[in-house]
């Protein structure tokens, strides 16, 4: 039997998946899988021993200059390597109109969340079968129990992401990488907690890691590690921030995609969440910890951009939604998590 998944973005949407590709191989191992994804993720299926063949697929970019990417040729060439197989079964598993008209347009039967599941309704409409799963699940079980609906087999034990290491190594170092940049401002935690964490982390003999994709992170990541011994990465791809990631010893992460992938890594990991919900969408994993606070009645308020000022807040921690969310309490829930690795 040979499977299409499409799942495009965002990268924890990507990893959200993987547990249901290790449920499928384990009821099926001579299943062929083969997965649509953004270009930019393509590295995380590469990575899955289950995946077959990745297609990548550059949407973000394309839709930048269509008629560049349509007249060079690199839009058919895309179409001509979807529809080089046919498949048994395809999954549109993001149910989004996009994901459902790529979907269309490779060679099989599409399926996918029904209307009332999926995240745009109209995308059912084209699938030749659908399945209703809960929007109160959080997207790893809803990945799971639709996949194991189309292919009829039973959803068993915890999520297992099944993502190998990309360095192949047999020891981690000791080494804690800090995952502090995100796209919202509500989502960002306070920089001087992120430095005192920092000089926290050193004092206790571990190296420190602060990767930068973007020039505000690189200031950021400056400030974190001003006048410490913290090692700032340079911008990389995500190939190698995989491969650095694997032998971490642990991580610390906002609510980022980079997060997800520390998780499906099995990295020990404390994730940190304030304007956003994790019960959903959330870092989820069997070695990490997640810290929410709760003292202010808008948490969570779900909005990329805090609705107090600096200067309603007495405590001048901000977004205020992390005050709780102390390094000494971060630092504790690390310590607790790396000491249950084997």
């Amino acid at each position: 039997m040979k499977v299409l998944i499409v799942k495009m973005s965002s990268m924890g949407d990507v990893v959200h998946a993987l547990p249901a590709l290790v449920d499928m191989k384990r009821e099926n191992p001579e299943i062929e899988i083969d997965w649509v994804v953004e270009a930019g993720f393509a590295d995380i299926p590469s990575f899955h021993p289950a995946v077959n063949k990745v297609i990548p697929i550059a949407i973000r970019r394309w839709r930048k200059n269509w008629l560049k990417c349509l007249t060079n040729g690199e839009v058919s060439e895309f179409v001509r390597n979807l529809r080089s197989s046919d498949y048994d079964l395809i999954i549109d598993s993001q149910g989004l109109i996009k994901s459902a008209i790529v979907a269309k347009i490779a060679k099989g039967p599409v399926t996918g969340f029904n209307r009332n599941s999926a995240r745009e309704p109209l995308a059912s409409s084209t699938y030749v079968k659908s399945l209703e799963v809960s929007k109160t699940l959080h997207a790893v079980e809803r990945q799971r129990i639709l996949f194991a609906g189309l292919l009829e087999y039973e959803v068993g034990g915890d999520a297992n992401y099944g993502l190998r290491d990309p360095a192949a190594v047999s020891e981690s170092t000791n080494s804690i990488m800090l995952l502090h940049g995100t796209t919202w401002a509500s989502k960002l935690w306070p920089e001087s907690y992120w430095r005192t964490l920092c000089e926290i982390l050193l004092e206790a003999g571990h190296e420190v890691l602060i990767p930068a994709g973007s020039d505000i992170e690189k200031e950021r990541a400056q400030s974190i590690a001003e006048n410490t011994s913290a090692r700032l990465l340079a911008p990389m791809g995500l190939r190698d921030v995989m491969s650095i990631m694997a032998n971490c010893k642990g991580a610390v992460s906002v609510d980022t995609g980079l997060g997800h992938l520390a998780c499906a890594l099995n990295l020990p990991l404390v994730s940190l969440y304030g304007a956003t919900d994790p019960a959903l969408t959330g870092i989820r994993g069997p070695r990490q910890s997640v810290i929410v606070s709760d003292h202010l009645q808008c948490i969570p308020c779900k909005e990329r951009n805090c609705r107090y000022g600096l200067e309603d807040n007495s405590s001048k921690i901000y977004p205020p939604c992390f005050e709780q969310s102390t390094p000494e309490s971060v630092w504790q829930a690390l310590q607790l998590q790396i000491s249950k690795a084997p």
